[in-house]
């Protein structure tokens, strides 16, 4: 699963996402966990648009919110079969800016946090989905998801799962909307190559979601079953 990220190059969302409404008052954030508000990207009548959801997916026909899950991850295998997603992945597709990733390898009893972050994109995308929920009053609450595949070679020694980073190439085709084929949504939700990515151990303060500073994605010393040559 994936239940922490960053996203610290925020003055560079514009270009990198050719976005023309910037977000006024946004910040980096180091240490992003479900149930905030964060930048997500969607396609608009006029063009891309950058806008705060809730993350954690609300769907629209939850009856009260006192009774809901909200849902912070989505496999990419069953997509076209859970309720829940099948009618996003045509019509509410976007991207999910983000810096870097959390992971946590167990052993044992204990865990062990991980900074991951591709080597050659500062700014990257996460897959995801988002839905509108509507109170009696018609105040909306838009969430979003992020979509998670198979891990890499290099998530493996980590974790069992990962979120789908997409190609920079795929981000057009993701948010266009439209119906995607098998063929199409395996290309786009592959893991991301382990060869383009690193990771290294960082401390534990992560753990706690006030803990939202550079500290918390610096490295710490290896944990030295994991094997060296993947940190950085």
């Amino acid at each position: 699963m994936c239940g922490r990220y960053s996203l610290i190059c925020i003055d560079d969302l514009g270009n990198r996402f050719r976005i023309f409404n910037p977000m006024l008052g946004a910040r980096s954030k180091f240490n992003i966990a479900p149930g905030t508000r964060q930048p997500v990207i969607v396609q608009g009548a006029s063009g891309r648009e950058l806008v705060q959801m809730q993350w954690g997916l609300v769907p629209h026909g939850t009856k009260n919110l006192k009774g809901a899950h909200p849902i912070i991850n989505a496999r990419a295998e069953s997509l076209a079969e859970k309720p829940s997603f099948a009618p996003l992945l045509e019509k509410k597709r976007c991207l999910i800016p983000a810096s870097g990733f959390f992971e946590w390898k167990h052993e044992g009893v204990k865990k062990h946090p991980f900074y991951i972050r591709v080597t050659d994109l500062p700014l990257f995308a996460f897959a995801g989905l988002y839905d509108e929920w509507q109170d009696p009053a018609g105040s909306v609450l838009a969430t979003y998801t992020i979509i998670t595949t198979e891990p890499n070679t290099l998530l493996a020694t980590v974790h069992n799962r990962m979120p789908a980073i997409l190609s920079p190439e795929h981000e057009e085709g993701w948010l266009a909307g439209g119906q995607l084929d098998t063929g199409q949504l395996r290309e786009m939700l592959a893991p991301y190559p382990a060869e383009k990515m690193v990771l290294h151990p960082v401390s534990p303060l992560v753990n706690m979601p006030f803990s939202d500073n550079e500290r918390v994605i610096q490295p710490i010393q290896p944990v030295t079953s994991l094997n060296s040559k993947y940190t950085q």
